[in-house]
């Protein structure tokens, strides 16, 4: 056990200055101001001086008061007490049901790092079906592998991850696992009225850290919705589907952290950590032989900037990037994909099959095409194209119209049934295209 005395306030980071035996970083404290307000060790200067965060931005901390330690980080209960649950960042209910009952629960500490004698075969290649025509054709979804929705503000990325997590978790056993980092109270109602609607709460687990609270609570929500996910995975065996929205977020709240601790920024102005930082999260989104993660990210771009240092270091970690393009969605195209930045690793023969393969490198093909023509059409005007350049252009304008598909969790606003696709069908209507 440590004790210490706070020293010095400065918001949201509280200096606390021990005597005799030192806590370790990431290590809880608990000051005795009457409401035990909890204290994260940040860092340790060579003062004997202990930085740390105020988690619950508790401002009844005072100078003076006593700090203890009990050597423990953030632990949060694991169980199946938390599935159909809405919790915050420390694993405490907010969904207005009866607390959970942790006495006899398993906790499980937040900052573990990922098992690096984790194994994971992979032989049985699994494609999940989504649905959603412009997603199953250009980044099939893979069991055990991330994707990323990528886009500005307001082209559809929570819409498309609710449909995602509408169809994917309809359509297949196992537990979703949903982190709201940094977005709007709204967004997170929207999404637990769409779940329980469905029916699909009894299999969910959302956890959230929403743009009203502090950074502290926005960077440690995603830890605490991992933790609870590899715990189903490595004790329960069990394939798990995680969404996290929104990433960006995610580096933000990190940002904010830094910018309140005096580190110097990196170069694009994100912190000196921030290579870490995503590492911290994303190595722990994997599978192994007991079972596997699945994880769905939305990443914001600001300003509509895909060279943000801060995306392209998430968009490192994914395996496939669905890039949402604001001039699609001015042409009222639903989802608004980019066809030509939208990339996957997993788009080969050996996954999707030959005939998937061969018809998205026609579809390609076909769409630069398009692209390229689009500023002849401006000039001289399509008829006097070749008959050949016609016929693929037409050919590009119907494959784009038969991408855009409405959406279920948009019934009630667009007044549009929600609309789902086998692959099968995908496939049989690009080849009707094409052909």
């Amino acid at each position: 056990m440590s004790l210490g005395v706070v020293q010095a306030i400065h918001g949201l980071i509280v200096d606390v200055e021990f005597d005799d035996e030192l806590p370790t970083p990431y290590e809880v404290l608990t000051v005795e101001n009457g409401h035990n307000a909890q204290l994260l060790v940040q860092r340790i200067e060579p003062s004997r001086r202990t930085v740390c965060l105020n988690i619950n931005g508790d401002n009844r901390i005072q100078r003076g008061m006593t700090v203890e330690g009990k050597g423990k980080s953030i632990e949060i209960p694991v169980g199946d007490q938390l599935i159909g649950r809405v919790l915050d960042a420390l694993c405490r209910p907010i969904d207005g049901e009866p607390p959970i009952d942790d006495g006899l629960l398993e906790k499980r500490n937040i900052f573990i790092p990922a098992l690096t004698h984790q194994t994971y075969t992979g032989e049985n290649i699994e494609i999940l079906e989504t649905g959603i025509k412009v997603i199953d054709f250009f980044t099939p979804f893979v069991k055990g592998r991330k994707i990323g929705i990528i886009g500005g503000a307001g082209v559809g990325k929570t819409v498309l991850i609710m449909e995602l997590m509408h169809n994917i978790s309809k359509s297949r056993s196992g537990l979703s696992f949903f982190a709201g980092i940094g977005e709007r109270i709204r967004e997170g109602q929207e999404l637990y009225a769409t779940l329980k609607a469905s029916g699909l709460l009894d299999s969910t687990c959302l956890f959230f850290g929403q743009m009203d609270q502090n950074p502290i609570q926005r960077m440690l929500v995603g830890l605490s919705a991992v933790t609870l996910a590899e715990h189903f995975r490595d004790q329960h065996q069990k394939d798990i589907l995680f969404f996290a929205d929104n990433m960006y977020r995610y580096v933000q709240a990190h940002n904010e952290v830094s910018t309140i601790l005096d580190q110097i920024p990196s170069e694009g102005g994100y912190e000196p950590t921030i290579f870490s930082d995503v590492k911290l999260i994303e190595d722990r989104l994997s599978s192994n032989d007991l079972g596997s993660i699945t994880s769905v990210q939305t990443i914001y771009v600001p300003a509509d900037d895909l060279s943000d240092p801060a995306v392209q270091m998430i968009q490192h970690e994914l395996d496939a990037v669905i890039v949402l393009s604001r001039t699609v969605a001015e042409q009222g195209i639903r989802p608004a994909v980019d066809l030509l930045r939208t990339t996957s690793s997993l788009l080969s023969a050996e996954i999707v099959g030959d005939r998937h393969y061969v018809l998205s490198l026609q579809v390609q093909a076909l769409i630069q095409k398009y692209e390229s023509l689009k500023g002849i059409i401006a000039i001289i005007g399509e008829s006097e194209l070749s008959a050949a350049d016609r016929a693929d252009y037409a050919k590009a304008k119907k494959l784009i119209s038969f991408f855009a598909q409405n959406l279920s969790v948009m019934e009630k606003q667009t007044g549009k049934k929600g609309e789902y696709f086998t692959r099968e069908e995908m496939l049989k209507g690009v080849e009707e295209i094409i052909v």
